[in-house]
């Protein structure tokens, strides 16, 4: 995958003052406020900053947490994964692998058979509906 590498001047054109302080400064939208939380329609979710795929509709569950939340990225590749030691957690922290956008993170308790739960901030997607 070609990577999208930006100033951070043109990230701040390109994104919302909301889309920013997730995408590149790391932050998290309040549960239950994204746009996304409850969507149930068919189409796949792509990176807000570059429209990257990175989950497919047919993945999403409602994990009760108040992000939407994935069983797993749309294709190898699509996402990258790093230890997060922030806010006195241990977390693994889920970024998309074009821009390096921070789009949530990732957990040991989801369904399926890899039981994860990638667990999304809506603002750093925005939808393609199928």
């Amino acid at each position: 995958m070609e990577k999208l590498d930006l100033p951070e001047s043109e990230w701040r054109k390109r994104l919302t003052p909301e889309q920013y302080h997730v995408l590149r400064e790391a932050g998290t939208e309040r549960a239950f406020a994204g746009a996304l939380y409850d969507n149930k329609a068919q189409g796949t979710y792509r990176c807000a900053a570059c429209g990257a795929d990175l989950f497919a509709s047919d993945t999403k569950y409602d994990s009760g947490s108040g992000w939407p939340s994935f069983t797993h990225p749309f294709a190898p590749g699509a996402v990258t994964e790093h230890e997060d030691v922030s806010h006195g957690m241990r977390r693994v922290e889920v970024r998309c692998a074009k821009c390096d956008g921070h789009l949530g993170h990732v957990f040991p308790d989801g369904p399926g058979p890899d039981g994860l739960r990638y667990c999304i901030n809506s603002v750093s997607l925005d939808f393609k509906p199928q």
